[in-house]
């Protein structure tokens, strides 16, 4: 089929491979795509660099959210449902992939994508980076050059027409997210569904994080959503006490302490989840100090100091019994 400049975008073209179905798609900030793709290099062999099927994963962009490859919104656009077009890419609006294709793969390794990365803009990154990890990437960032991407788009929705992920949400659909997320877990902590009822309260945290990540730490506006994070934790952590998730509890109490050294119900959870891996010491520490923290939970201490007293007195005499079994035995031997 003839290859023809797209839309007038210098550094293009463009050569459909299957025709799509019906009208371009009407789109706005937020709609979605989902699409297959490949990446190759512009060589005799055309290379395969990425391949979106042998991941595993379609891939998704949000319109209007500054993806990083930014060329791949305009490649996008000009495509019909159901088309498969290939896309020839100057070395002008290929820069970036090496960094994109990490975060994709790392993503396909069920990795976390921003692992080491600065909180700074893209291009910052790039120059951070001695190597990205994959040896093909290194050199697409050492020698920029023009790349093919093979592109099949599955679906264009609207905004309203699927769940929202936390970092697509602009600033005022995440606080409006937050005590919608807060009320749901609380619903669900009363009908004992304690495993969902923790990835409400963490999905709402994620928002505030992402929201205080733009704040000066200990400023007003920080503060503010650090007061909605807090509560937050807190439920998320009892909802993990409640699953027998002991050494999660203690991580999130712990760091939550690191800031708010006087919270009483920090410390409560922390020493019920000391008390439950068996660190007497520490728990007896942390419950003397929601007693002194806060007077009123002094009687809850007191039930719980009890409870944890009868159960490493029981476990002492269990592990006399077994020490006794195996010295025993061995005198039998």
């Amino acid at each position: 089929m003839e290859e023809t400049y797209l839309l007038n975008v210098e550094g293009v073209k463009k050569k459909i491979l299957h025709g799509g179905q019906g009208e371009l798609p009407k789109l706005q900030d937020g709609s979605k795509f989902t699409f297959h793709f490949q990446t190759l290099k512009d060589d005799f062999e055309r290379t395969v660099i990425d391949d979106s099927r042998e991941a595993g994963m379609p891939m998704e962009i949000i319109v209007g959210k500054m993806f990083k490859l930014e060329i791949w919104e305009t490649l996008l656009s000009s495509m019909r449902i159901g088309e498969v077009a290939e896309f020839w890419c100057d070395t002008i609006h290929t820069g970036m992939y090496a960094l994109v294709s990490r975060g994709m793969r790392r993503i396909a390794e069920g990795r976390d994508p921003l692992e080491g990365q600065k909180h700074r803009c893209g291009m910052g990154n790039m120059f951070d980076y001695h190597s990205t990890g994959y040896d093909d990437l290194d050199e697409l960032q050492r020698t920029p050059q023009p790349l093919i991407f093979i592109m099949e788009l599955f679906r264009v929705e609207d905004p309203s027409a699927y769940k929202r992920d936390t970092w697509a949400m602009s600033k005022e659909e995440k606080l409006a997210a937050v005590p919608v997320l807060h009320s749901e877990g609380n619903r669900l902590v009363l009908r004992r569904e304690f495993a969902q009822a923790a990835a409400k309260y963490q999905e709402a945290v994620i928002c505030l994080r992402n929201l205080q990540a733009k704040e000066k730490p200990w400023e007003d506006g920080w503060l503010k959503l650090e007061s909605l994070v807090t509560p937050l934790v807190l439920n998320y952590c009892q909802c993990q006490l409640e699953l027998g998730e002991y050494y999660e509890v203690l991580e999130h109490t712990t760091e939550l302490l690191q800031k708010h050294n006087d919270n009483a119900k920090a410390y409560f959870k922390r020493a019920k989840a000391h008390a439950a891996v068996w660190n007497e010491r520490e728990a007896r520490e942390d419950f003397q100090r929601v007693a002194h923290l806060d007077p009123s939970m002094a009687a809850a201490v007191k039930k719980e100091l009890k409870q944890l007293g009868e159960r490493m007195r029981k476990k002492h005499v269990e592990d006399r019994k077994r020490y006794q079994g195996l010295f025993q035995s061995s005198q039998g031997v």
